[in-house]
């Protein structure tokens, strides 16, 4: 009788382990559905202070850190074409307490743009949800006599390599927005790249450079305060904030738009427990009062695309700037 409990319990055992794995897998999946922050949230930013990927950045990080319990920590590490933050982040754990703000210019411009990135935007990160678009403007200092696009354009023809225009770096949105009107107004314009958007107002207040152009937050104020003089908006209408100003395509060139966008990644490999629990509380922030009255302070357009609606838009922006990229030779190693 004993040698037959024995072989009973002998053959339950591995029956029981099954179980037992069973139950704590279950346990564990219970707790990863309910994922939140135990320690604060690194949220990268490839640029430095002052432009639109700043602004949006904290705006989103005050409001998610009120929703997940933690408080989101805003880090700028501009330089590289903003290949620092974003290089950074490719390579942190993927735990879901280093995240990236995304943007076209790391995304979608330096892979064509550079022959040897050290990341790969489809293969190293897990999109969280596309947060906005931001208009770009075209601006000069106050000693350029031009009034408007056209002005702008018959100076800087009557005096081709003379001009310079500063953006946010090599590959930012305004050296790409400001190349693709170099090609439509077939100008030559020369190229100052300063590690963000704060360091190029800085000098374009001063005169040190002739135009910029950037998001609406990083020359916005300036203008209003008469400090600079927006020539063109590069979106598809006017915007609410300059009424007065026209498009880039009213001012005789059809079919230009022009916009930098925002997004929320982090490093692939992130569960999706803790993928979904940022996009719900990034979703939320993004209809919060706060972010909702910031975004259209700058007249930026709030998206919400998901992890998947993302990733596609990411691959499409690729391509798209991937085009602009081989018409201005802009190819950097």
């Amino acid at each position: 009788m004993n040698l037959m409990h024995r072989f009973l319990q002998w053959r339950a055992a591995p029956a029981l382990a099954l179980a037992s794995l069973t139950l704590l897998a279950c346990g564990a999946a219970t707790a990863a559905e309910e994922w939140s922050p135990q320690r604060p949230v690194r949220l990268l930013v490839p640029y430095g202070p002052g432009g639109s990927s700043d602004v949006i950045a904290r705006a989103m990080a005050a409001e998610m850190s009120r929703t997940l319990g933690q408080q989101v920590i805003v880090e700028n590490k501009g330089g590289g074409q903003g290949v620092i933050a974003t290089m950074e982040a490719a390579r942190a754990e993927p735990d879901g307490y280093t995240l990236l703000l995304g943007h076209v210019g790391t995304l979608a411009v330096n892979p064509a743009m550079m022959s040897k990135l050290p990341y790969d935007p489809q293969r190293d990160f897990a999109p969280i949800a596309l947060l906005a678009k931001v208009p770009m403007i075209f601006a000069v200092g106050k000693k350029v006599p031009a009034t408007d696009l056209p002005s702008f354009v018959a100076l800087a023809k009557s005096k081709p390599g003379v001009l310079n225009y500063g953006s946010a770096g090599n590959g930012s949105a305004g050296h790409l927005a400001f190349e693709m009107l170099k090609t439509a107004t077939d100008i030559d314009v020369m190229h100052v790249p300063y590690k963000g958007t704060g360091a190029q107002t800085t000098d374009l207040l001063a005169g040190n450079i002739d135009a910029a152009s950037a998001g609406t937050p990083g020359l916005l104020p300036h203008a209003q305060a008469g400090n600079v003089r927006i020539i063109a908006v590069g979106s598809t209408r006017r915007l609410p904030v300059l009424p007065d100003v026209p498009t880039v395509a009213e001012q005789g060139y059809p079919g230009f738009e022009s916009s930098q966008w925002f997004g929320l990644l982090a490093p692939a490999g992130t569960p999706a427990p803790v993928i979904a629990r940022l996009q719900k509380d990034a979703l939320i922030a993004l209809r919060s009062q706060s972010v909702s009255d910031r975004l259209a302070h700058d007249s930026s357009e709030p998206v919400g695309l998901g992890p998947q609606e993302f990733a596609d838009f990411i691959q499409a922006e690729g391509s798209r700037w991937g085009e602009v990229v081989r018409r201005a030779n802009l190819r950097t190693e």
